[in-house]
């Protein structure tokens, strides 16, 4: 009998979905002859003692095979055996709350988890490089793994509307830089579509800013789709990211995207899209305005953008695993 492959993931959550979305991609394309897989989501949610608890004993009882954590629930590794997998997708919650909280979040999240699983990867070199600094002591375990962008998505051309284009923004925490793009935007005709729930502020700011938008938010992936079929460009200048998935997402549609040159966001976009200062108002308006009335440049950016994503297809990230898997002997 083959060994499985068990997928590890947080507790499911309409809000909260895209580690799921892309490991789900990655298990469609495995050939179940030949690796089967399963997938398994603990019961509790949040970093009590009691969640962590619960949540490290239901994984004990998952069986053999390999088991792979997707990620955020990092500390569920203490629960698991060789061989193993950990992915992490970013650092952020290391740095956060006072010393106390920020102790036990490295210890469980990081220190302890990179000491009993076989393999870590990480989404891009980014990442790696912000993973080295927590948990040095782990170097030839990391392999760095990109995400792959959703099979649903499929290149859908649209005509660009110059006169009032539709802007898409993904996010509204602090770091998707929403406040900045608004104050980008004023002044240019155009439709601002949100995705993600708007804090008072937020919707102060937009009321005073003069410009036309619309939000929706917890809405499943499928309208997320349909967004970026409706929108003209992406405007995705984030302040942070550990990957950037909405930037893979946009250009597989074939949606001309501006993203930040800081973080992960020039290693995953490559060569197509328009990089930007994401704390510089003034490059971020200058950017959408060149795309706007600049078709040379949009279909540039539409072309690199179809190129670029072929190095992140769910198949070619599915054998990276693999890969993996058989060099940690998990399967042959």
């Amino acid at each position: 009998m083959k060994e499985r492959i068990t997928y590890i993931f947080r507790k499911k959550s309409p809000r909260c979905n895209s580690i799921e979305q892309v490991f789900y991609g990655v298990m469609e394309c495995l050939d179940p002859e030949l690796y089967p897989t399963a997938s398994f989501h603990v019961k509790e949610s949040g970093g009590g003692i009691k969640a962590i608890i619960s949540n490290i004993c239901a994984v004990r009882k998952t069986g053999r095979g390999i088991r792979h954590i997707t990620g955020d629930i990092h500390y569920v590794a203490l629960g698991t055996s060789s061989p193993s997998v950990l992915t992490i997708h970013d650092t952020g919650s290391a740095l956060q709350g006072n010393f106390i909280k920020q102790f036990l979040i490295k210890l469980l999240w990081f220190w302890l988890p990179a000491l009993c699983v076989d393999r870590i990867t990480v989404i891009s070199e980014f990442s790696r490089q912000e993973v080295l600094r927590l948990i040095p002591f782990a170097k030839r375990k990391i392999r760095v793994i990109p995400n792959a962008y959703r099979q649903q998505i499929d290149h859908d051309p649209k005509p660009f509307k110059s006169a009032c284009p539709r802007i898409l923004h993904l996010g509204t925490k602090s770091n998707k830089n929403l406040e900045r793009t608004i104050e980008a935007l004023k002044g240019i005709h155009c439709e601002l579509m949100i995705i993600g729930k708007l804090t008072a502020a937020q919707h102060k700011q937009l009321d005073q800013s003069g410009i036309l938008y619309q939000n929706e938010f917890f809405i499943p992936f499928e309208r997320i789709i349909e967004h970026y079929r409706v929108c003209d460009l992406v405007c995705f200048a984030s302040t942070y990211e550990g990957f950037g998935l909405p930037i893979l997402e946009a250009q597989a549609t074939g949606r001309p995207v501006i993203t930040s040159r800081v973080a992960s966001m020039p290693e995953v976009a490559g060569e197509g899209a328009l990089l930007v200062d994401p704390l510089n108002i003034d490059d971020i308006r200058n950017a959408v305005n060149r795309i706007i009335s600049d078709e040379t440049l949009r279909a540039g950016l539409i072309a690199k953008g179809l190129e670029n994503i072929k190095r992140f297809t769910p198949e070619s990230v599915a054998m990276q695993y693999i890969d993996l898997y058989k060099e940690i002997g998990g399967i042959c």
